[in-house]
C-alpha cells in the first residue's frame, strides 16, 4: 500500500508492526484488532502508555508540571419550539489559552448534535464514532436512529473504557419521531435525560442565568437571547471559557446554526442595555 511505503513498512512483514493486546499490558486492543472494531483505541508498538503517563506525571522524580485541566461552558435546553444549544469556543491547556475558535458542537447528522466538554480529543473522536454508527443504523434499518438510542449507544461505548482516563461531558440533542430530545452522557457511561443541562467549568454561572430566566413558553428570539446571555456570563466569570458564542436551534426539520457572536460584542451590548435602564 502507498501509505505503508511512505511510512517505511515493508509489505509481507505486517506482523512486525502489529502488536497484540497481551503485549501492551493495557487490555487495549491492538491496531490489528481495532481494524475489525472501530470503537477501540490503538497503541504504539511496544509502549505501555499507562505506565509512561504514571511515571511522567506522578513519579517522585518527575519534573513534568503539565496538568490535564479542562475548562469550557456548554448548555442546551428544550422549549416549545425545539432545543437550543449554545457553547463557547475557548480551548485551554492548564493556564494557557490554546485557541479561541474551537468548534464545540459536533454535527453528527442533520437531526443530531453533540457538544464537547472535557478532553477535546476524547469528545471529538467518540462522537465521530457515534456518527458512523448512526449512519450504519440508518443504512440497515432504512430509518433515522432515535435520540435515545444514539445517546445509549455512546454511553455503552465509553463505559467499556471507564477508569482509563477518558474525559467527556457531552449532550446529545436531536429530533426524532417522538419530538425533540436532550440527553447528557459522560465518560463514566452515565446517561441522563432532561429539559436543561449545562456542562463545563463555567456551568455554575450559566445555570444561574438559566434558572432565573428559563421557561417552556419562550419565543424563539427569547430562547436565542437566553442561550447567548448564559454563555456570555459564564465566559465573563470563568477564565477557562471565552471566544465566541455558537448558537444552534434543533427544529423538526433538523438543526440550524443561528449565530456566531464574539463575547466582547455581547459585553458591550449588555453593558449599554444595563446603562440605559439606570
Amino acid at each position: 500500500m502507498a501509505l505503508a511505503d511512505v511510512c517505511g513498512f515493508k509489505l509481507g512483514n505486517e506482523n512486525s508492526y502489529f502488536i497484540s493486546s497481551e503485549e501492551t499490558g493495557l487490555g487495549v486492543p491492538s491496531l490489528k484488532d481495532a481494524l475489525r472494531m472501530s470503537e477501540n483505541f490503538t497503541v504504539p508498538c511496544g509502549v505501555n502508555l499507562q505506565d509512561g503517563i504514571n511515571t511522567a506525571f506522578t513519579g517522585t522524580d518527575s519534573k513534568v508540571k503539565i496538568q490535564f485541566d479542562h475548562g469550557t461552558t456548554t448548555l442546551a435546553f428544550k422549549f416549545q419550539h425545539g432545543v437550543i444549544v449554545a457553547v463557547d469556543s475557548r480551548a485551554t491547556a492548564g493556564p494557557s489559552i490554546e485557541s479561541q475558535t474551537v468548534k464545540k458542537v459536533i454535527e453528527i447528522n442533520p437531526y443530531l448534535l453533540g457538544t464537547m466538554a472535557g478532553g477535546a480529543a476524547d469528545c471529538m473522536y467518540w462522537e465521530r464514532v457515534l456518527a458512523s454508527q448512526c449512519r450504519v443504523y440508518e443504512l440497515r434499518n432504512k430509518e433515522r436512529i432515535s435520540v435515545a438510542a444514539a445517546s445509549k449507544l455512546l454511553a455503552n461505548i465509553v463505559y467499556d473504557f471507564k477508569g482509563m482516563g477518558l474525559s467527556m461531558g457531552t449532550m446529545i440533542v436531536g429530533w426524532d419521531k417522538k419530538g425533540p430530545a436532550l440527553y447528557y452522557v459522560d465518560s463514566d457511561g452515565e446517561r441522563l435525560v432532561g429539559q436543561l443541562f449545562s456542562v463545563g467549568s463555567g456551568s455554575v454561572y450559566a445555570y444561574g442565568v438559566l434558572d432565573s430566566d428559563y421557561r417552556w413558553d419562550l419565543t424563539e428570539q427569547e430562547a436565542y437571547d437566553l442561550g447567548r446571555r448564559a454563555i456570555y456570563h459564564a465566559t465573563h466569570r470563568d477564565a477557562y471559557s471565552g471566544g465566541v458564542v455558537n448558537l444552534y436551534h434543533m427544529k423538526k426539520t433538523g438543526w440550524e446554526k443561528i449565530s456566531q457572536t464574539d463575547t466582547a460584542e455581547l459585553h458591550y451590548q449588555y453593558a449599554a442595555e444595563k446603562a440605559g435602564k439606570k
